[in-house]
């Protein structure tokens, strides 16, 4: 087996990212929450410390739901038939997911909520 290069890698991996974009639902909608959240950034004029924590929370989403992608598709592959363990995996991994968008919302809120805040009452 030979080793890929860069230019190889990157195409599986943009590969994989559009796969997730194209059949994935929740994937196209946390897309459009981070764009908003993007947006209302740019009006309140986030600082850079503020955009880091914008980035990484919703980095974490988006590839929490990468990866329960990867783990459905895997489990399905595995045991294709209903299994009580098989439903386990899904639903924690699926969990993992609602927990990151959890604490994105939180950070979001502390982020954006007192410049927002001030700007309206301002």
């Amino acid at each position: 087996m030979r080793s890929r290069n860069i230019l190889e890698a990157f195409h599986c991996a943009f590969s994989g990212l559009w796969y997730t974009l194209r059949t994935q639902r929740n994937m196209r909608v946390q897309l459009v929450i981070a764009g908003a959240v993007v947006a209302a950034g740019l009006w309140l004029r986030l600082s850079a410390d503020q955009w880091a924590l914008i980035a990484l929370t919703s980095g974490l989403v988006l590839v929490s739901e990468m990866a329960n992608t990867v783990i459905e598709k895997l489990v399905d592959l595995v045991c294709p038939e209903y299994h009580p363990l098989a439903k386990i995996v899904k639903d924690v991994m699926a969990g993992a997911v609602v927990l990151a968008a959890i604490i994105a919302l939180i950070v979001g809120l502390l982020t954006l909520g007192p410049p927002l805040w001030h700007k309206l009452t301002g």
